[in-house]
């Protein structure tokens, strides 16, 4: 593959993938907001630091980005500076960022209007899945710009899926981390309440999770969980940050998601106990140290 590719986010999610395309044969320009980053990315696998976005951005194929959150995305693809004003001509754009529908859906009309096309394409998977080219995308746009990216995706995802036209990649998302937010509660339950029952929780995790209650979680978190190990994964702060996506779409749309703004609330508490950097497996350290709360 020789195709001109730029990266613009260099992030423990987006250093790695950007770095699977540079394996793939890519020719990859990249852009961080620290400048050394960018650099160091290039020492280790080639390809072109830039010092700007528009730099970025101009004469490539495709343009990737994967940065923060709403606001991030307005300032990199907005304004005479940003992507949508220097991509060439026919340029797609896909955003792996976790951010609003809303967001998506204004920045595809953006880039329609200029003759640009514009994916959503949120990832699953965490930093592990980047690094071992394992995530799960879920894009949101037209059949034939996503038809064109998706080889390039399947550089660094086991599974990547069209869902439906701009916004939906990111609504699906949304569900993913609904899903997540209230099976982390119900695990962190269950272990509490096999420490207070005074069983061995390591064979109970054995047990249980060779049926009915099994998950990725339970699998790659209930021994880090049972040691009060947290300080790798998804942060808190992140999914409380897509949590707030999730409950923002669910007022607009009128979906109801009691669990979820419960759950939300519950991080809370783990931010205000410190824990805002700790893996959202960490809802068991709340539930140790708030005796008698629910």
């Amino acid at each position: 593959m020789n195709q001109s590719v730029a990266f613009i986010g260099l992030g423990v999610m987006g250093s790695p993938m950007a770095g699977h395309l540079a394996s793939a044969g890519c020719r990859v320009k990249v852009y961080n907001r620290t400048p050394g980053r960018a650099v160091s990315w290039t020492e280790r696998h080639g390809g072109e630091a830039v010092t700007s976005i528009a730099e970025a951005a101009k004469d490539v194929d495709v343009v990737l980005t994967c940065v923060g959150a709403d606001p991030d995305l307005r300032e990199i693809y907005q304004g005479p500076e940003g992507i949508l004003a220097n991509a060439r001509d026919g340029a797609i754009l896909v955003d792996h960022t976790t951010a609003s529908a809303s967001v998506a859906e204004e920045l595809a009309e953006g880039a329609r209007e200029l003759g640009l096309a514009f994916i959503d394409a949120p990832v699953s998977g965490g930093q592990q899945g980047a690094e071992n080219g394992k995530l799960t995308i879920m894009c949101g746009g037209d059949q034939s710009a996503f038809d064109a990216v998706k080889p390039l995706m399947d550089h660094y995802a086991r599974a990547v899926s069209l869902m439906g036209p701009s916004g939906a990649g990111q609504r699906t998302k949304m569900a993913n981390q609904i899903a997540i937010a209230g099976l982390l509660q119900g695990l962190s339950e269950a272990v509490h309440f096999a420490e207070k029952s005074g069983l061995d929780v390591t064979a109970v995790l054995d047990v249980i999770s060779k049926g009915a209650a099994q998950s990725w979680q339970m699998e790659n978190r209930g021994t880090t969980m049972l040691a009060g190990e947290y300080n790798h994964g998804f942060a808190v702060n992140w999914m409380r940050k897509d949590l707030d996506i999730c409950l923002n779409e669910a007022r607009r749309s009128g979906a109801r998601l009691p669990v979820t703004a419960l759950v939300d609330q519950f991080y809370g508490d783990v931010q205000a106990m410190g824990g805002g950097r700790w893996d959202t497996s960490s809802l068991l350290e709340r539930l140790r140290q708030k005796p008698g709360r629910g």
